[in-house]
């Protein structure tokens, strides 16, 4: 199918701040799309943005010839895919699944299989950017399985993606994209961190930006991208420290299996995990400032003096209470 002429019926299963940006991307590029999700807010979103939406999936993706899933974590994945009116059940075969969600590649490959024997053609497709990025077009996508089966859906995919690279069979692509996801909410963590520090060191925010944006640390992506938000004091989730705390699980989890120690990613997940349950689970993960910035004593403050130890010898103690030397 020629790209610049999309005749294929896509459905979007999972209208969530992603899901939902690439359901109203490829109904405007002229794609027959078709939408569901559970939630009825979701649907109206996308309903609005020009996507067919119904309300049971089996309806939605009744006609489609490609299903996208793009959902919050690995159990909502299974039962898409898997449960009751689930995928394997409504989709016909011959139709290709592409999952975009970040879950672990075991449960990418345990949902491939049985899809596949139902006569469906998996397709492997996390994508790395926002929602923003998929409004344009600019997303990546890291694809794995059948070759054949990641260029029949290379015109939906483009209609989403700046760029489109191949991982190798099914499962590989979820791992590459676990292994990004550390190495983006590690920067992020120390970034914000960092910045704090130079905050409390008397830097204002604005000019401590622009200087480490002009230095090697501070020109990294995510640090460009997303600190001038925490200028305007912007923490609306492009992606959220909830997820950011789920993928660090799925990557310890991963480490584990494939036995490589993670002292490092597990440091930083704890500090996730304190975020949190701090209340900032629906900040974006550059809202992680907030919390350092709770954390920071104010100008002058100066920590209580710890009670002096007494000497160790006159600190021992008889059994009748008394000390002795």
């Amino acid at each position: 199918m020629d790209s610049r002429t999309p005749g294929m019926a896509v459905c979007v299963v999972g209208l969530g701040h992603l899901g939902g940006a690439v359901a109203a991307r490829l109904a405007a590029t002229g794609f027959q799309t078709y939408g569901f999700d559970i939630a009825a807010a979701a649907r109206d979103r996308s309903a609005a943005a020009g996507v067919r939406v119904r309300d049971r999936l089996p309806d939605a993706v009744a006609g489609a010839d490609a299903v996208i899933t793009s959902l919050p974590d690995g159990a909502a994945v299974t039962e898409a895919w898997l449960g009751q009116g689930g995928l394997v059940e409504s989709a016909r075969p011959g139709t290709y699944l592409i999952e975009l969600s970040t879950i672990g590649p075991d449960t990418m490959r345990a949902v491939a299989g049985p899809a596949a024997a139902a006569g469906l053609k998996p397709v492997d497709a996390p994508v790395s950017g926002g929602p923003m990025d998929a409004a344009k077009g600019q997303l990546v996508v890291i694809a794995g399985g059948d070759e054949p089966d990641i260029a029949a859906v290379q015109p939906v995919l483009r209609a989403v993606a700046g760029a489109v690279h191949l991982s190798g069979p099914l499962g590989t692509a979820k791992a590459v994209k676990l292994v990004n996801n550390l190495i983006t909410n590690a920067t992020v963590l120390v970034s914000a961190e960092a910045f704090q520090i130079g905050v409390a060191a008397g830097l204002a925010p604005r000019r401590l930006f622009d200087l480490l944006s002009q230095m090697g640390g501070g020109r990294s992506h995510h640090f460009q991208k997303r600190f001038p938000w925490v200028l305007e004091r912007d923490f609306d989730a492009r992606f959220s420290i909830r997820l950011a705390e789920k993928d660090f699980r799925l990557g310890l989890e991963l480490a584990d299996r494939v036995g490589v120690p993670p002292p490092a990613a597990s440091a930083i997940r704890s500090i996730y995990a304190v975020a949190v349950a701090e209340g900032l689970a629906d900040d974006d993960i550059v809202g992680l400032v907030r919390l350092y910035e709770r954390w920071t004593r104010p100008p002058g403050a100066v920590e209580a003096p710890a009670a002096a130890s007494p000497d160790p010898v006159e600190s021992a103690v008889t059994g009748d209470g008394r000390q002795r030397r």
